[in-house]
């Protein structure tokens, strides 16, 4: 086993966690109001964990496109540092480092398209809300969780997998044909 696979193990596994910490400093922040202190740390810890995973998700996918991992990065710091529109950051973020992951065959093929399906939703309703088009979605109405179940699923899905399979030896699979 040389350092690459190490390196591609570690940052699996810190993806993976990192994915699940996101996820849970997200929902109790939410769940806590705007009022606590506490909420204000779980925003903070969740912004560092949006660069974490910008970091981390970059050193998997930079071989599959190491502009478009660039930018997905990129992304992923100005969702770390932007509160107002950073789920938009975060939805153009997880479409690149989604269709990086599929185009490098890096995960089960379903799961890479959950993901693509799941963030080009969001990348396409969230701007949609901003101008106006839409009404603007609140985390107690039905429809806001429809819109970010998959993306909750994918992500759960997708952290377990980091850290228990890690991505496949870019190595032995080519890319995929239909997206180079």
């Amino acid at each position: 086993m040389n350092t690459s696979d190490t390196s591609h193990r570690t940052y699996a596994r810190v993806a993976g966690f990192t994915f699940l910490f996101y996820i849970v400093a997200g929902i109790t922040s939410m769940a806590l109001g705007s009022e606590s202190q506490i909420r204000d740390l779980l925003l903070l810890l969740q912004s560092f964990s949006a660069l974490v995973l910008g970091a981390t998700l970059y050193g998997l996918t930079y071989k599959q496109g190491p502009i478009l991992a660039l930018l997905a990065l990129t992304c992923r710091v100005a969702e770390a540092v932007q509160y107002g529109e950073s789920a938009i950051y975060f939805a153009v973020s997880s479409l690149i480092f989604s269709l990086l992951l599929l185009r490098g065959r890096l995960i089960p093929t379903a799961l890479a398209w959950l993901g693509v399906a799941a963030s080009a939703l969001l990348a396409a309703i969230l701007p949609l809300q901003l101008a106006g088009i839409l009404a603007n979605m609140n985390w107690s109405d039905s429809v806001t969780w429809l819109v970010w179940l998959p993306m909750l699923v994918f992500e759960l899905v997708f952290a377990f997998w980091l850290m228990f399979k890690g991505v496949a030896d870019t190595k032995l699979l080519p890319p995929d044909p239909i997206l180079t």
